[in-house]
């Protein structure tokens, strides 16, 4: 399967924005007073949860779409 340009750019991009949006969550909810009401709370460690795995997505989604770039810069056999 190849990727169009566009789908590749969208999903690199959509990976650079995942690693913009999450850190800043994750501070928002570290700061959160629920989080720490005498150690971590399951209100803290579920959305540290949520983070880690949408960042591992959003990492992963944004290697594909580095994939997708790199394959378009590879020249083909018909190229050769």
């Amino acid at each position: 399967m190849v990727l169009s340009k566009p789908a590749s750019w969208f999903l690199v991009l959509f990976g650079v924005w995942s690693w913009f949006i999450w850190p800043n969550f994750l501070r928002n909810i570290w700061g959160d007073p629920r989080s720490f009401e005498d150690g971590p709370q399951p209100f803290f460690l579920v959305h540290l949860v949520l983070v880690v795995v949408s960042l591992v997505l959003g990492t992963a989604i944004a290697l594909l779409g580095v994939r997708g770039l790199r394959g378009w810069a590879r020249p083909t056999r018909e190229d050769r």
